[in-house]
């Protein structure tokens, strides 16, 4: 008479143990990816990093931001993210483009901006296709962090940029620096430069090596970033029509 209750008062706690236990299993598994995702986030090098920091508290949240949003949101830079989002030139807005991403972006700073000639500043202004040259000359292909990012590759503009040094000492085409580099965005990396880059100085092709270099070429080949999907290599060449 005593074995049967003993029987269902165990079997009852079993099923109460295997109920309260699967919130919680579904609980636990939800929850690992946000904490990875933060603690993944490399600080940004170079000499100007500590003001970045400073001016953009929230740096680190912005990894999972486009890139456009990440651009509107670093003061230093306000005269870039003009030029690329159409305020600058009604005609010209690149940041859907930037939004379609992997890309790296060189983002000149706004005293970069001011050393502009006013003339060149005026042409930027009215002539669509000089300002979306100039823009997609800052922009090329790819991923790449401070320690990554060297070498010569094409740019969104067609021509070649070059970029020499890892780290926080950084510069393009010889004589531009990057003050602060590594910035990440969803779909970006951004690197903040001293001057605004210029598709006429940009240096020649790189040709084909000779066969006692055959390593080195393939070790560069190897960083340089996948070509573009054709529905956004298109998007370049729709913007400069506009004009």
């Amino acid at each position: 008479m005593k074995t049967r209750p003993s029987k269902a008062i165990g079997i009852a706690a079993s099923a109460a143990a295997i109920a309260l236990s699967v919130p919680l299993a579904v609980t636990a598994s939800a929850e690992p990816t946000t904490t990875t995702v933060t603690a993944e986030i490399p600080d940004p090098q170079g000499p100007q990093c500590d003001p970045f920091k400073k001016a953009v508290p929230n740096w680190k949240s912005l990894a999972n931001v486009p890139v456009s949003k990440v651009l509107a949101s670093i003061p230093d830079i306000s005269s870039f993210n003009a030029a690329v989002s159409g305020q600058l030139n009604p005609a010209v807005n690149i940041a859907p483009v930037l939004d379609n991403g992997p890309f790296v972006v060189f983002a000149p700073t706004n005293e970069a901006f001011a050393e502009l000639p006013p003339e060149q500043q005026e042409v930027l202004r009215t002539d669509p296709a000089a300002l979306t040259s100039l823009l997609y000359y800052h922009v090329f292909l790819g991923l790449l962090g401070p320690d990554d990012v060297k070498g010569q590759r094409p740019t969104q503009e067609g021509t070649e940029i070059e970029v020499t040094g890892s780290g926080g000492d950084i510069k393009i085409n010889e004589t531009t620096k990057v003050l602060c580099g590594g910035i990440q965005a969803q779909n970006a990396r951004i690197y903040l430069v001293d001057h605004v880059l210029n598709p006429a100085e940009a240096p020649a092709p790189v040709t084909p090596k000779s066969t006692s270099s055959t390593a080195t070429t393939s070790a560069t080949a190897t960083t340089e970033p996948a070509p573009l999907p054709a529905e956004t290599s298109a998007a370049p060449a729709a913007e400069a029509p506009i004009g």
